[in-house]
């Protein structure tokens, strides 16, 4: 693939062409040094935001039921079979409860309709935001730390044993999303999606997190 040209520098027709009479001469190497560094500074970043979102995004939690969802609809029949039985999480799938997945997942989607508190930049939602979504809709199941909170979030209490308030308020996340008609925010992470898109990425997400569960009796 080709690489571009950064902005201020020769084409390659200018770079072929012989240097006229009165041409100025060529910056030296010693000025040409704080944009080298200025430069290796910036793809160090981009290096380091690269490996950090492929930590986040492409985590896969050990004992992970992987589960595949279509709609929200789907993925609430599960989220509501497993609520019904003796629910238990696979160890180290995740250390959450099940109360506070139940909530982290309700967060996600009742953001979706009021604004996420601290999205990423748009930078980071129109390169790997924008990849990691396309990645997991073509295989059609994501995978993230499961231990992850929504940035800006009201932190998960450790203490919540609640599932039926906190299967309640998923509940109601979910009708919400539902009968919303008007426009949905953009994703923290993956900018802006279409209804289809964000249906898709809330069933992705709870199936990730159901995933990590299992219904005894």
């Amino acid at each position: 693939m080709a690489v571009p040209t950064p902005p201020g520098a020769p084409s390659d027709a200018h770079a072929a062409a012989p240097q006229s009479a009165g041409t100025q001469p060529a910056p030296s190497a010693s000025s040409a040094v704080p944009g080298r560094r200025a430069f290796l500074a910036t793809g160090a970043g981009a290096a380091l935001a690269a490996a950090g979102a492929a930590g986040y995004f492409l985590h896969q939690p050990g004992n992970d039921r992987r589960l595949v969802f279509a709609t929200l609809h789907d993925a609430m029949g599960e989220a509501e079979r497993l609520n019904a039985a003796s629910v238990h999480a696979l160890e180290p799938a995740t250390a959450w409860t099940w109360a506070q997945t139940l909530v982290h997942c309700a967060q996600s989607i009742e953001y979706s309709l009021q604004g996420f508190p601290s999205p990423k930049s748009a930078l980071f939602q129109n390169t790997l935001g924008a990849a990691a979504f396309k990645v997991f809709t073509l295989r059609g199941r994501m995978s993230h730390n499961l231990a992850e909170p929504i940035p800006g979030a009201p932190a998960l209490d450790a203490q919540t044993t609640d599932a039926s308030a906190a299967m309640a308020r998923l509940r109601q996340a979910v009708q919400d999303f539902a009968l919303h008609t008007g426009a949905l925010q953009p994703h923290f992470a993956y900018g802006a999606l279409t209804r289809a898109q964000y249906e898709q990425a809330h069933a992705m997400h709870l199936a990730n997190h159901l995933s990590a569960f299992e219904g005894r009796g």
